[in-house]
């Protein structure tokens, strides 16, 4: 690990975003490392292992230069190159269409060339889609976290490609949560969906490149059910120059570009986790979408923010802290009410383990409401099963709401995993 003065900023950093507060000045001592993402380290090659080639790109707007120029841009005035399609995953190509909205096949403005869905009638492209295509560029920003879609379509573009014979190309960028933290249960059989389509944990600690090599590798392109014989596609991948396991996003030097409406700030994909699963108990907490701090809070109408704000601080969390808030979301179901509530910082983020922030939560408002416990034990409940990769969480915690409960269970796979995924690393500390 990098000296204690080295992680002062990327600390500060979490806290002050989950805050809602992206702005953090930097100290002389702490300044960002530049890193060069693959799209320009592909550009340094002079486009070497694209030239002659006719290319296929899925991206979205979060696929750009350090100053902010689109792959798309890039790859199309590329000499020698001939970009002839997009493909556009949830939210589209130009990030024009909203969560959950499905992407329509079309023609991209700016520079005239067809434009696929991979969210709409079908989420895997079909041959048909890929027909005259030598190679298909990955470039998209991740954010670490299994349920976040893009690296689902990785995989079944992959899938597709493997049938084809066709080369799938990843232009590596940094994970946001860094590349040492690592969260959650492996997914368990009958649970592979779209939001966990392979058997990783929920938290994975690796870039986008490392985790083409690794469902590739391990056999875990398995289909969006997970119910497929796996496929290996021809795959490399240009990694990135600068960055090492131990940094988050705000060193890197990089510009953050919301690779999806609800992540404004690379703080907020660490939000992401923390809060994202309580997000999916219908009419429960409000976790900040639709309002500033999107996964950065919880509150309800009915909440007493001290009484949770002492709750919490009596289960001595490790690495987070609690402030009381109280907000009105400007949309969703919740607009315009007075919500009260809690906004965590993560003062040690080393040592908290973020994805059990929301759990912790749950059962401080268990405890303080007895009548407000959302999870039905007899029936999977919503996108929460698939998204957990199982139903022993909702079954088990939904009997108690004691973290203590879970924990073991959810953390259960980390080592093993780290062990097996290392072969893959394409970046050290």
């Amino acid at each position: 690990m990098k000296m204690l003065l080295a992680l002062v900023l990327p600390l500060f950093a979490v806290a002050s975003a989950c805050a809602g507060n992206p702005a953090v000045k930097h100290s002389p001592e702490a300044a960002p490392v530049a890193v060069k993402p693959g799209i320009e380290v592909l550009r340094d090659m002079n486009f070497e292992p694209l030239k002659g080639m006719r290319v296929g790109l899925v991206t979205n707007p979060s696929g750009v230069d350090s100053h902010l120029k689109s792959t798309i841009e890039i790859l199309f005035e590329a000499p020698e190159v001939n970009l002839v399609a997009l493909y556009g995953p949830e939210h589209g190509v130009r990030g024009d269409v909203w969560a959950g909205d499905h992407v329509a096949d079309s023609t991209d403005p700016v520079t005239g060339l067809p434009v696929f869905s991979l969210y709409g009638s079908t989420r895997q492209p079909t041959k048909e889609m890929l027909a005259g295509v030598d190679v298909m560029v990955y470039d998209i920003q991740d954010v670490g976290t299994r349920s976040y879609t893009f690296i689902s379509t990785l995989g079944l573009v992959m899938r597709t490609c493997a049938e084809m014979g066709i080369e799938v190309m990843v232009l590596d960028r940094p994970n946001p949560l860094g590349g040492l933290k690592v969260e959650g249960p492996l997914v368990e059989p009958g649970f592979h969906s779209f939001v966990s389509q392979y058997r990783i944990p929920y938290v994975y600690g690796l870039t986008p490149g490392e985790v083409a090599l690794l469902i590739n590798g391990e056999g875990l392109n398995r289909g969006q059910k997970g119910d497929q014989e796996p496929l290996e596609c021809k795959l490399s991948v240009i990694p990135m120059e600068g960055w090492t396991r131990d940094m988050l996003y705000a060193e890197t030097g990089l510009p953050w570009v919301l690779p999806s409406p609800n992540i404004p700030t690379a703080e907020s994909a660490i939000c992401y986790p923390s809060a994202g699963l309580c997000g999916e108990m219908k009419d429960y907490l409000q976790i900040g979408i639709g309002y500033s701090l999107p996964f950065g809070v919880f509150g309800a109408e009915w909440v007493d923010s001290h009484k949770l704000i002492e709750k919490l601080y009596s289960y001595e969390i490790p690495g987070v802290d609690f402030r009381e808030i109280h907000f009105k979301p400007f949309s969703g179901s919740q607009a315009g009410k007075l919500l009260h509530g809690v906004q965590y910082f993560y003062t040690d983020y080393e040592a908290a383990v973020i994805t059990m922030t929301q759990f912790y939560v749950m059962q401080a408002i268990a405890e303080l409401y007895p009548s407000r416990r959302p999870i039905n034990i007899s029936q999977p409940q919503g996108l929460f099963d698939k998204v957990c990769g199982t139903d022993y969480v909702r079954r088990t915690f939904g009997q108690t709401y004691k973290v203590s409960d879970i924990f073991e269970f959810w953390q259960k796979d980390v080592e093993d995993f780290r062990s097996m995924a290392e072969k893959y690393y394409l970046y050290k500390l």
